[in-house]
């Protein structure tokens, strides 16, 4: 028997006799990030970094100069993990801030949520010029979102991989653990009142999404659904869907189309603030 089929055995069990105490193991597993190093690939970008600690102690990586784009990257992410549209970036004349999220990295914490990421990207605005972009992957895709409801402000976002309603992910969670029914609601609660947030708020359908912005999500994601990208799509009038065959979850951010598709996004956003100083 596999360790997981394991966990999810103890799980199924003890969830029937004890499922708030269940239900809150597991609350501390979901909000507990793994360190897991850089791969070798990502290197090479990491000694060119510039390596920033902003006023509440959250820590960056900073490349290039020129107009400012912030990144924010997925649950036990890093910033090198956007090295290909990183470089890109900085070779068309842009100033890159790729934050380490709360409890991940340099930043301090032991536990996050998607909540936290957000706060952290407000945070990180706050001590920097006015935004060109905000780049998000997975769960840096939907804090990126959930930010711009909370005061973020910026010309252009781009969501890669994420996720449109947190609900749905606690549910498949809760669900791939092995939880009981009364534990999987015990544990959404537990998450709720830690994010201080309801689950339910967490959706895009919910949002005012009045900025231009970019969707790519992968087909074959096994992580997050493409059915969540297409959600996202239908929340946000002015948003393009960049629908990738291939790419899973994490292969996507070094696809040539997604760096192409960013870059052109950006583009078209200079030009359309260019005409409007000229007008």
């Amino acid at each position: 028997m596999s360790n997981l089929s394991w966990v999810r055995g103890i799980n199924a069990t003890i969830g029937w006799v004890a499922p708030q105490a269940v239900a809150n193991q597991m609350r501390r597993q979901f909000m507990t990030p793994r360190e897991l190093p850089p791969r070798d690939w990502e290197l090479p970008l990491l000694a060119q970094a510039e390596r920033i600690t902003l006023r509440f102690g959250l820590s960056a990586l900073r490349w290039g100069s020129g107009p400012t784009v912030l990144l924010m990257h997925g649950w036990e992410g890093r910033p090198t993990q956007f090295a290909e549209l990183i470089k890109a970036l900085v070779q068309a004349g842009y100033a890159v801030v790729a934050l380490d999220a709360p409890a991940h990295g340099r930043s301090p914490g032991h536990e996050a949520n998607v909540v936290v990421f957000a706060r952290a990207l407000l945070e990180a605005a706050s001590e920097l010029p006015p935004l060109q972009a905000v780049i998000g992957h997975s769960m840096g895709g939907a804090s990126a979102l959930l930010a711009t409801q909370m005061g973020l402000r910026a010309e252009a976002v781009v969501s890669i991989a994420a996720p449109s309603r947190i609900l749905t992910m606690l549910r498949l969670f809760a669900r791939y653990m092995g939880l009981p029914a009364q534990a999987r609601a015990h544990f959404v609660r537990l998450v709720e009142e830690k994010a201080g947030m309801p689950a339910g708020h967490l959706d895009v359908a919910r949002y005012q999404l009045d900025f231009p912005g970019l969707i790519v999500h992968a087909a074959d994601d096994p992580v997050v659904p493409y059915s969540e990208a297409q959600a996202i799509h239908e929340a946000w009038f002015d948003s393009r869907l960049l629908r990738l065959e291939q790419g899973g979850h994490q292969r996507v951010l070094s696809d040539p189309q997604l760096v192409q598709a960013v870059m052109q996004l950006l583009a078209a956003q200079r030009q359309a603030s260019s005409s409007e100083l000229a007008s």
